[in-house]
């Protein structure tokens, strides 16, 4: 069937882009400092890619279902090449704010761009409302595994390149390049997608706003509590974390590739184990109750004695951190029209870019400071939890139509 040769392109297209973004996560503060960027300058270059992210996925994806699905996600990945070749051309900081707010690069090592909520809204299309959370489950754990492969490959090559003889700088250009090539390859897959994957046409005359009609009020609810949860995340975003590591416990690129290469690999399994509990539980109380236990172990990580019990703590943070990712995606698609899927995931995935683009220039100031290094972690696990307590009584009464 046509529709399972399109679940298998996104599919790849999921795992080129996850691999990519984590080969470019673990190195890109690292390749700002080099290129002479202080960590203040670094947080808001971070913050600037990351509203400019915004800004630009914000009209993809809500004009996607009515100008084309294939065709946004063909535009998301030529603004993935243009990114990367100016971060490899130049070191001018104003060049690099400009490349970041108008291309697509992850600093976190996860989603960014308009790819995720059009291929949510396709793959919704593609499969019935009984086989979804699993299809979004396995669709986050193929990513999980290439982030974690991407950061292992892109932490390493840095790291031989560098002891081979080569200066930070240049391999942290090589990364850059692979990145870019990724970016080539997501055109050609996207280009192969058939008409399967585009929402079916709509004539009424419904009132829209941002793509969406009678799901507004629930979408724009959702959307403000997905962007409290993003403000939480971006406070320690995965490119922070590995500049925390350096400065606390001075480790290299490589080692910690490996670390988030574990990491991720642990992410991509929790993801999977959502797929029962949500049939057991629900969608919400399998989110909310798995993600509360994740934040008091981020809270933990700063205040272990050694750098053993802190990866431990990441470690067991990882292991249950994307069971509320599957879930939220499988949930949002599940309570809005077919026809505002792409809007909806647009909208709701706008409002947590939003929501983490001021955070991480707030970071900056704290890993600035030596003193402040923990800071960062306790906001970020207390606001997640407020989220947390908040999504649950907003939505528990909420239900999709599988629970019903």
């Amino acid at each position: 069937m046509r529709s399972n040769t399109d679940i298998r392109i996104l599919f790849t297209t999921r795992i080129l882009r996850l691999f990519a973004y984590g080969f470019l996560s673990v190195v890109l503060a690292l390749y700002l400092a080099a290129a002479g960027l202080s960590e203040i300058q670094i947080g808001l270059l971070l913050t600037f890619t990351l509203a400019g992210d915004a800004a630009i996925t914000l009209w993809l994806t809500t004009n996607a279902d009515r100008l084309g699905r294939r065709r946004m996600l063909i535009a998301g990945a030529t603004l993935m090449i243009v990114a990367g070749t100016v971060f490899i051309l130049t070191r001018n900081p104003i060049l690099l704010t400009l490349a970041a707010i108008i291309g697509v690069l992850s600093p976190s090592g996860n989603e960014i761009g308009p790819f995720l909520s059009i291929e949510q809204a396709s793959l919704t299309h593609l499969v019935p409302d009984a086989r979804r959370t699993q299809i979004f489950a396995w669709y986050n754990l193929v990513g999980s595994f290439a982030t974690a492969t991407g950061a292992l490959a892109g932490g390493w090559l840095a790291h031989s390149l560098q002891v081979n003889g080569w200066t930070a700088l240049a391999s942290y250009r090589m990364v850059l390049a692979g990145y870019i090539l990724v970016g080539l390859a997501l055109v050609v897959s996207f280009l192969v997608l058939s008409p399967a994957v585009e929402a079916a046409p709509n004539h009424d005359n419904q009132k829209r706003t941002l793509g969406l009609h009678r799901s507004r009020g629930v979408v724009f609810k959702l959307s403000g509590l997905f962007a409290m949860d993003a403000f939480a995340g971006g406070l320690i975003v995965q490119s922070m974390f590995a500049l925390w590591f350096s400065l606390r416990y001075g480790l290299d690129s490589g080692v910690i590739g490996s670390i988030f290469f574990g990491a991720n690999i642990l992410a991509g399994i929790s993801a999977l184990l959502a797929v029962p509990m949500a049939k057991r539980f629900g969608l919400i109380n399998t989110m909310v109750f798995t993600h509360i236990p994740s934040s008091i172990f981020l809270i933990l990580m700063p205040l272990m004695l050694n750098l053993p019990l802190a990866i431990t703590m990441l470690l067991l943070r990882f292991s249950i951190s994307q069971m509320d990712v599957p879930t939220r995606q499988s949930y949002t698609m599940a309570v809005v029209a077919p026809d505002e899927r792409s809007a909806a995931s647009g909208v709701t995935s706008i409002a947590r870019s939003v929501g983490a683009a001021i955070s991480p220039s707030i970071s900056g100031i704290f890993l600035g400071i030596p003193s402040l290094l923990s800071i960062p972690f306790f906001l970020c696990g207390g606001i997640k939890i407020i989220y947390d307590l908040l999504l649950w009584r907003e939505f528990n009464k909420v239900k999709p139509p599988e629970e019903q």
